[in-house]
């Protein structure tokens, strides 16, 4: 895994710390602990390969897993909020606990704890992204008990971005439709020849066999 981190921009050293210092949703003024990181090359393969391959290990749409990701730590693997929520896919202890992670700074333990509890939502709330991607925020409880999306701003918020996350992967990962190869070895095979001809005004001209 040290190999991995370092193809992917992290260190195994352990994190700087910085505070800050910003008001609440009330106006409070609140004191934030943030952990400084490398942030990985997102053109990193292994990277990728390693999330979408869990993800599509538990049935999970890949672009969503990115989405959830790019949202909670922007592939920060060693990231840590002021709840205590850690890693790539910012598990709390509970959580991580529950899907049988032992080191959230890990990346792969990481990433298949959070794609497993994305699992777990999608099919707890019959693979309703909203209700699942807020649950994934607020907890399970927060969103039965207001059968939706709870009227808390950061979750509202956490929904909205993940959305617009979700929008943009799946755009970037649409394909080009491919042209047959039997086509492509008619139209080579039709202008492979060309021939150059002088004509009756001294120019020369070209054309295709």
């Amino acid at each position: 895994m040290p190999a991995l981190l370092a193809a992917a921009g992290l260190s195994s050293a352990p994190p700087k710390v910085m505070t800050v210092v910003r008001a609440d949703n009330s106006g409070r003024l609140v004191r934030l602990m943030r952990v400084q990181a490398a942030e990985p090359d997102m053109a990193n393969s292994e990277l990728i390969s390693l999330i979408d391959s869990i993800a599509v290990q538990h049935g999970v749409e890949e672009s969503l897993v990115h989405s959830v990701i790019r949202a909670e730590s922007n592939y920060n693997a060693r990231a840590v909020s002021p709840k205590g929520a850690m890693g790539m896919m910012q598990l709390i202890p509970a959580t991580a606990r529950r899907f049988g992670v032992n080191n959230p700074f890990d990346v792969r333990e990481n990433v298949e704890g959070g794609v497993k509890y994305l699992r777990f939502l999608l099919d707890y709330y019959s693979d309703n992204y909203p209700k699942a991607i807020a649950a994934y925020n607020a907890g399970e409880n927060a969103v039965d008990r207001y059968q939706g999306i709870p009227p808390y701003a950061e979750t509202q918020n956490y929904v909205h971005r993940v959305a617009s996350n979700l929008k943009v992967a799946r755009t970037r990962k649409k394909v080009q439709p491919e042209v047959p190869a039997a086509v492509v070895a008619r139209e080579t095979e039709a202008h492979v020849a060309i021939r150059a001809s002088v004509g009756a005004d001294g120019k020369v001209y070209y054309r295709t066999e």
